[in-house]
Parts: C-alpha cells; sequence; structure tokens
C-alpha cells in the first residue's frame, strides 16, 4: 500500500484546519492556490494575506467585549498594534482600519506615526505609547509630538527619564510607568532589566510626578518575555502587577489604565491549541476582582499584539532546488533561499513555524533536512514542534517540490534586515501583497521584486 503523504497529515493532524486545506493534491492558504503564486511570482517569495491582520485584531476586540459583558467591567479596552513586529506600511494601514491604537519602541517608530498623520492614517487622538529604554533623540522626539498635540503616553522605563520631559515639555502630559517584572525561573537573569523595580514605584510617583502640576500619572505597564500562558508564573506576576496598581490607584486619582503588554501566542504547529477566550475572561476577572478587593475603580485595560496581529498574516514559499545523500540516515533537501537569511527565528532561538509542501500530496513520503543555500553548518531546518524530524513528499522527475512556511509574518523581517546585506550574499526573495477587494475577491500585488546584486554593490560602496 502506497503511504502518501496526504495520509501521513491526516492521521497524525486535525486536518484540514483554519486556513489550510488541499485541493487536487495542492495546498491552498486561506483559499488561496499557492500554486497560482509560485507560477505568477516564481519563488523564493515572501506573502502578506493582509485579510488575517483585521481578523485577529476583531477576533480579540470580540473577546474582550464578551468578558467585560460577562463581568459587567464598567472601563474600557484599548488595542494596540506595536510596531516593531512589522513596520511595514501595508501592514499599519490594515490593522488601522479597525479603529486601534500605536505602540512604539524607538525614536524612528516617531517617523511612521508623523507620515501615517500627514496620510490621514490616523488622527491625533489616535493614543500612542511609546515603551524602550529612551535614548535623547527618542525622548526629544517624543516631547515634540506631545508639544505638537498628539496624544502620547510616554512608559518611563528608569527614574532619569523623566527628567527629559520636564525639560522639554511645554504642557501638561500623560505618563506611565513599567513595572520590571521578574523573569521566569529558568531565565539567566532575576529581574527584567525594563522598567522601575516595583518597591521603588510608590517612591518615585510621590517624589517625581504627584506633586509636579506638568505630569499625569495615567497607566501601570507590565509584560513578561514569555507572553500570556495559563501558568502560574504568569498569574503569579500579573497580581504582583495588580497589586502595585491598586497601592498606587489609592494615591493617585489619575491612574485610570493597565497595560498588560502583548503576548498571545499564534498557532506555530498544526497541534496549536490555545484558549483565547478563557484566557480574556480570566485576565478581566482577576483584574476586577483585585480592584474590588481593594476598593479601587477598575482600569481601563490595554493590550499590544504584534505577532498576534501580524504573525498568521505571513508565508514563505521555496522550491527545492535538488536532493543529496551525504550518508545512509541524512538525506538533504536543498532550498533556493537561505533559513539565516530569510526565517532568522528559526536559527537564531530555534522557532518553529507550520511547514507544508504546496504540491505532491499524493506522493509517497520519507525524512528530510533541509538545507539552506549559505555556506554556514547551521542553515538548515530539521525538525517540527511536535516531532524531532521533518517528513516530506518524495521528489521524482516531474515538476519540482515547493515548501511553504507559514505564520511567519512577525519580525522575521526586522531582524533580518530588509534589503541590505545577507549572509553570503544571498538576496533577498521578492514580497507579493495579498487582498480582497471589495466583491471579495482575491487581488495580488508584488511589493517588491527580488535583491538585485546591483543594490548590493551599491551599499558595499563598489
Amino acid at each position: 500500500m502506497t503511504n502518501r503523504y496526504a495520509d501521513l497529515i491526516h492521521q497524525t493532524f486535525d486536518f484540514p484546519q483554519e486556513g489550510f486545506k488541499v485541493k487536487e493534491n495542492k495546498l491552498y492558504f486561506h483559499d488561496i492556490d499557492i500554486s497560482d503564486i509560485i507560477k505568477k511570482y516564481g519563488t523564493p517569495l515572501k506573502l502578506t494575506y493582509l485579510p488575517r491582520i483585521s481578523e485577529q485584531i476583531q477576533k480579540a476586540k470580540k473577546l474582550f467585549a464578551k468578558a467585560f459583558k460577562q463581568h459587567n467591567y464598567t472601563a474600557e479596552y484599548n488595542y494596540c498594534y506595536c510596531t516593531k513586529s512589522s513596520h511595514f506600511n501595508f501592514v499599519l494601514e490594515e490593522a488601522l482600519k479597525n479603529e486601534i491604537h500605536l505602540e512604539t519602541s524607538f525614536a524612528y517608530d516617531l517617523e511612521i506615526i508623523n507620515r501615517l498623520y500627514k496620510k490621514r492614517k490616523i488622527t491625533k487622538n489616535t493614543k500612542i505609547i511609546s515603551n524602550g529604554y529612551k535614548t535623547k533623540a527618542y525622548t526629544r522626539k517624543l516631547s515634540q509630538m506631545i508639544n505638537d498635540g498628539f496624544n502620547v503616553t510616554p512608559i518611563i522605563d528608569n527614574k532619569e527619564e523623566i527628567k527629559d520631559y520636564e525639560r522639554l515639555v511645554k504642557q501638561n502630559c500623560n505618563v506611565g510607568i513599567r513595572i520590571a517584572a521578574e523573569e521566569e525561573p529558568q531565565f539567566q537573569f532575576y529581574t527584567s532589566r525594563l522598567g522601575i523595580r516595583s518597591r521603588d514605584i510608590m517612591n518615585f510617583y510621590l517624589d517625581k510626578i504627584k506633586d509636579n502640576p506638568k505630569f499625569n500619572l495615567k497607566m501601570l505597564h507590565f509584560f513578561i518575555n514569555t507572553g500570556i500562558k495559563d501558568d502560574a508564573y504568569y498569574w503569579s506576576e500579573l497580581n504582583k502587577a495588580l497589586n502595585v496598581y491598586c497601592e498606587l490607584r489609592k494615591e493617585c486619582e489619575t491612574l485610570d489604565s493597565i497595560n498588560i503588554g502583548g503576548g498571545f501566542p499564534i498557532r506555530n504547529s498544526l497541534t496549536f491549541n490555545y484558549d483565547y477566550e478563557y484566557m480574556i475572561n480570566e485576565i478581566v476577572l482577576q483584574i476586577k476582582n483585585a480592584c474590588k478587593r481593594a476598593k479601587v475603580p477598575v482600569p481601563h485595560i490595554y493590550t499590544e499584539f504584534g505577532s498576534f496581529t501580524v504573525g498568521e498574516s505571513g508565508a514563505a514559499i521555496y522550491k527545492v532546488l535538488g536532493q543529496k545523500w551525504q550518508n545512509d540516515n541524512e538525506l538533504w533537501y536543498m532550498i533556493d533561499s537561505s533559513f539565516i537569511t530569510t526565517l532568522p527565528d528559526t536559527w537564531g532561538i530555534g522557532q518553529k513555524f507550520i511547514m507544508l509542501p504546496i504540491n505532491k500530496w499524493d506522493h509517497e513520503y520519507h525524512r528530510v533536512n533541509l538545507g539552506g543555500l549559505t555556506c554556514d553548518s547551521h542553515d538548515y531546518y530539521n525538525s517540527e514542534v511536535n516531532i524531532a524530524q521533518i517528513y516530506l513528499p518524495k521528489i521524482y522527475k516531474d515538476e519540482p517540490l515547493y515548501l511553504g512556511f507559514f505564520h511567519t509574518g512577525a519580525y522575521q523581517e526586522s531582524l533580518s534586515g530588509y534589503g541590505g546585506i545577507k549572509h553570503c550574499l544571498i538576496p533577498a526573495p521578492k514580497h507579493v501583497l495579498i487582498d480582497c477587494d471589495e466583491e471579495g475577491k482575491i487581488t495580488t500585488k508584488l511589493f517588491r521584486k527580488e535583491q538585485t546584486s546591483l543594490s548590493m554593490m551599491k551599499i558595499l560602496g563598489y
């Protein structure tokens, strides 16, 4: 009996599932025939399916609204997109269709805010939450934007930062404070390098903010690197932050918001299972209960979802150039690009994405390793989230095998650089945008051609 790749997937996973299905032995991503995209544009290529961004935002908004209604939560929910996940104009413009706000991390982010304002994609009422350990250029630009009437809330990361706003801001302004969370037990450090220690926050407020007519403390910011997970570590840190909020709220009537940061996971495997509704419901309930015990008003809730917003919109598509048997056990499929240069998280932190073949689902399968084009020994991908190896269709002499890595839309271009010099001068792939018109018809657009050798030579000074 033939062991087809399609049989392996159907027997191993609950398949088809949201965003993925197979027709006539070809993979469809959100009802898009990826083979047609390949025929039109070739490989390697990156693609962004823009409607997924709005779908994710609306999903979170609806779940928070449902939790607020269930618990009679009387404050507001504010969805912020953190620009560092993907700074592209097409991402920001799609996200902003959903009446959201923005979070920035560095001075240059504010240039994006200014350009969006000039294009009338945002107004001066759009809330801008500004995080990070700030350079003088960053605090100077923030102060200028506040002076120009933008609704900017700098989140104070260290005690010295407020001196810049004291000197540069000309009117009354809102500020927030970031709590330095304790890192997870297995991390190398005990306390996050970002934020102010919780035991110092009250004295900092009393000394620097309370009696200063220039400042209104509006927000307490909380975030942990491991994200929003249903485990003892997350709930413990959240409750520590809520205790700080409640004690601070008793001293500060202007404090009316808590920012729980980002951290919603995205699907990185076909066995992904995360109960978004339960987590949102439980977060809202715990915030309400903490405030009820302390007898303080419930705060407005802010989130800063980056990967959750844009991650599931992205994909990287490659062609298998050839196969190499290196010994009795190691078969390599060589792709027409590099994992290091196009999906740096696979190399830097061992990140796994949903990886599926685009064609040949009716072929027999076998175990393989995937190799990139650079000379680096670490330019490979050889395991999935749930198994320590990869199975892919066998290659015969008919059409080439094409592979897709999905839900790659967050951070990959930011980390690898976009349009610059890549390892071994491997060119950045072409980038295709996929959208739906008013009638629901799929449209495609080439955002960037594949990088040329001429552009690289210019950067290198040749």
